[in-house]
């Protein structure tokens, strides 16, 4: 039955499915410690960053609160650890926005 060669085909999109994960929104309160996915407005690509609880999720300096949070991995004990750094505001990656490809 298989010719040894696969077949593409178009699924449809599933970007109205609910999604099962909890999305935070700049100046809301970390309940959480752990690695957070951020999503950007248009200007850079998702990334990861460490938040610790009880500090407020941070805005981006570039496209301040156009930002929102998925937490990817808790992490509880890190806010066990002496050294504590809080991250107040997401840099803005310009490096990321050149994706230019010569064919």
């Amino acid at each position: 039955m298989s010719d040894g060669k696969r077949k593409l085909r178009l699924i449809k999109s599933q970007h109205n499915m609910p999604k099962n994960t909890k999305q935070f929104r700049c100046g809301d309160k970390i309940l959480e410690s752990g690695i957070y996915r951020v999503y950007h407005g248009d200007h850079r690509l998702p990334h990861e960053v460490t938040l610790l609880r009880d500090q407020l999720f941070p805005k981006c300096v570039k496209c301040e609160n156009l930002v929102y949070f998925e937490l990817v991995r808790s992490a509880p004990d890190i806010t066990l650890a002496p050294f504590k750094v809080a991250l107040y505001a997401l840099p803005a990656n310009d490096e990321e926005e050149d994706f230019t490809i010569a064919l």
